[in-house]
């Protein structure tokens, strides 16, 4: 013990090395990379996850189907966290699928151990099929907040909000820099609902006005610390939103203004809360992603705000036989001065992986670039 003991440095210095790491981490310590100046986002929707081996595949070409199950859903995750190696794995909801799960716990934990054995920090909220099993949207939500390596949240402390899965995460700058301890990107996670509870209004959830006060508040806060507190910055950082339903906005699009797919509807609630406008007004939001319409993966700019799709990534989903199961990465990129000292966010950048032979990277665009306000035209990127 006496050796122990004396290996320890002085209270002191414990304290400090505490306050340091607490000043400059973040939210879970999430920060930009010191080599390369990036944050990269991997987006997993819709893993609709069961009972593992047992679980069949959905929507496969009869050559797949034998031996193809919940297992083939795990073997993408592992492949696509090893190709891509993100800073932060998001999972969008409809992680299970609870109606066909023995054990909604057991389930989760099956859909998220890849990042776990990874040991990859993560971020989850649910979706409309999360709480259909053993567990409630309140249990789904607090089993999620008590794994291994979860930034996730169940919702902020002292509000009154609707809903499970209200939080938000702030990126801090590249250590060493000036922006070290500030939010230089903030990412916004939302529960969408599940079906709408107003008997006079059928169809899905939405987000409600006490989601939407939240969100306001908490961005108007960190615009404010951002562009006020020292070193201040002329602008706002950006900001990126995550959430599983499709806003009634998505359905703005034609393919001539977007990059990707749409084969389906889009399967959002049938009143519009105004959550789309809130974003607008807020001005930080640059890009908002979703899952719960699997073969629908674009992305299309709207007011200056880019709404993507990520495409179903869960065999025991649907999806269409011979379209490959996908996932979207998004890479957010600083700003290097002529120093050579890293600053605030310069450009977003997305791309999706295909579960095929090759992970084949498929759309690779700008969502947005610092001085365009995310207003100009389609800035595409095929490099």
């Amino acid at each position: 013990h006496l050796r122990l003991r004396s290996s320890l440095p002085p209270l002191p210095l414990i304290l400090l090395l505490v306050f340091f790491v607490a000043a400059g981490k973040g939210d879970g310590g999430l920060r930009f990379r010191q080599e390369s100046g990036t944050f990269k986002v991997l987006q997993v929707a819709d893993m609709h996850y069961a009972d593992g081996r047992s679980t069949r595949c959905r929507d496969v070409l009869p050559a797949q189907r034998p031996g193809c199950s919940d297992l083939n859903t795990t073997a993408f995750l592992y492949r696509l966290l090893r190709a891509e190696d993100p800073d932060l794995v998001v999972f969008t909801g409809d992680n299970i699928y609870g109606a066909d799960s023995t054990d909604a716990a057991k389930s989760m934990d099956a859909a998220i151990a890849p990042a776990i054995a990874m040991n990859l920090p993560w971020a989850a909220g649910i979706g409309n099929h999360d709480q259909e099993g053993t567990l409630s949207r309140e249990g789904v939500m607090q089993h999620l907040v008590g794994m291994k390596n979860t930034l996730s949240r169940f919702n902020p402390e002292g509000v009154e909000i609707d809903g499970f899965g209200n939080y938000n995460l702030e990126v801090g700058g590249v250590e060493g820099t000036l922006l070290a301890n500030k939010s230089v990107l903030n990412m916004y996670f939302l529960d969408s609902g599940d079906y709408s509870t107003v008997p006079s209004i059928p169809g899905y959830g939405w987000i409600k006005a006490s989601q939407e006060a939240w969100f306001r508040k908490t961005s108007s806060s960190l615009q404010k610390n951002y562009t006020s507190q020292q070193p201040s910055q002329k602008e706002p950082a950006p900001a990126l939103a995550y959430f599983h339903i499709p806003l009634p906005e998505f359905s703005s699009f034609t393919a001539s203004n977007f990059t990707g797919v749409k084969q389906e509807g889009i399967s959002s609630p049938s009143i519009n809360s105004g959550f789309f406008t809130t974003m607008v007004e807020a001005g930080d939001v640059k890009a908002a992603f979703i899952g719960h319409d699997h073969i629908n993966d674009f992305c299309g700019k709207l007011t200056g705000i880019q709404l993507c799709y990520a495409g179903g990534f869960g065999y025991h989903a649907y999806g269409k036989a011979g379209w490959s199961r996908r996932a979207r990465v998004v890479s957010v990129q600083l700003e290097k001065t002529e120093s050579g000292e890293w600053q605030g966010v310069k450009s977003i950048k997305t791309w999706k992986r295909l579960d095929d032979q090759h992970l084949t990277t498929i759309d690779s665009e700008v969502l947005w670039n610092r001085g365009s306000n995310g207003r100009g035209g389609k800035d595409h990127d095929r490099s």
